[in-house]
């Protein structure tokens, strides 16, 4: 079998496993036809990366996500910019600006609390980690969905999902830095209660 993984390159099984080995997290096998979770304590918080399938232009993708308790109901999304979005920035789409010309000119910042929005992404380092990351939707939710876990009230979702499966071991390990950076960052500006939310996602 050493041919095929010369040509599909290691399995998610080994790639799940070392990060979760090199960043002290839980990898849980589904098995044959169960679905695999990557978890991961960051203080009061669990992230849990997995793979959503389907799609109308994918076929799988990486999907990571984290409870918290949203102090004043902050929600915002990021997203690459494309020549749709670029359109839409023209007529008039609402677009956040964070004063840093590289990161504007390529992504598309959306929300509802603007100061608090540019106070978030005056982070470096959060900024940098969200370009490692390449084509990204990366926001803040109500909840996990129509089919996922029902969240208490003042609990939302730090949610991240990738065009396409990444299978880059230093990848993922930066896509739980930048979950883990983020939510302290919202806790530094007062946005996020430093709390367990007390919510466990499958």
């Amino acid at each position: 079998m050493e041919f095929l993984r010369d040509i599909f390159g290691p399995s998610k099984y080994k790639i799940w496993q070392q990060v979760a080995d090199e960043i002290g997290g839980q990898f849980e096998s589904g098995g044959f036809f169960g679905k695999d979770i990557l978890r991961f304590r960051s203080g009061q918080w669990e992230i849990t990366l997995d793979i959503l399938s389907g799609g109308e232009d994918y076929s799988s993708c990486n999907r990571m996500r984290a409870p918290f308790v949203n102090k004043e109901g902050l929600k915002f999304e990021i997203y690459k910019g494309s020549i749709a979005s670029s359109i839409g920035k023209y007529f008039g789409m609402q677009d956040i600006q964070v004063k840093d010309r590289l990161f504007d000119d390529k992504y598309i910042v959306k929300g509802n609390k603007v100061d608090r929005i540019k106070l978030l992404l005056q982070d470096e380092n959060l900024k940098d980690l969200i370009r490692f990351q390449g084509d990204v939707y990366f926001s803040v939710r109500d909840d996990d969905g129509s089919f996922g876990v029902a969240f208490p009230r003042g609990v939302d979702e730090l949610y991240f999902e990738s065009e396409q499966e990444i299978k880059d071991v230093d990848q993922l390990k930066c896509l739980f830095e930048l979950f883990s950076a983020t939510l302290m960052r919202l806790v530094e500006i007062d946005s996020a209660f430093e709390t367990d939310p007390m919510i466990r996602l499958n």
